[in-house]
């Protein structure tokens, strides 16, 4: 299993948008969540979270790492993982 988890961290992670059409992710670990206006994936570099319209997997490849993904591509945001700000900040505003 350790193998397996440091050939995911070998992974390049990279985007390509053709025309807003298509998008090939690269160093993608796994799709946690997707439907027709959302995609939610763990890349090497972070959470990643594609919205459009009409939104379609065309290709997943484990072994390599890479997503391939058509549709009207509107958005592409890194989420950063904030939990523990989150957790700060609802305490610090309790004892206010």
């Amino acid at each position: 299993m350790e193998k397996q988890e440091n050939e995911f961290n070998s992974f390049t992670h990279g985007i390509n948008i053709t025309e807003r059409k298509t998008l090939l992710v690269s160093g993608v670990k796994k799709i946690e969540n997707f439907d027709e206006n959302e995609f939610l994936m763990e890349t090497t570099m972070g959470m990643l979270t594609v919205k459009g319209e009409d939104l379609e997997l065309i290709k997943l490849d484990t072994m390599q790492g890479s997503v391939s993904i058509k549709g009207k591509i509107n958005s592409i945001e890194y989420i950063e993982n904030n939990k523990e700000k989150d957790k700060d900040g609802i305490i610090s505003r309790l004892f206010k």
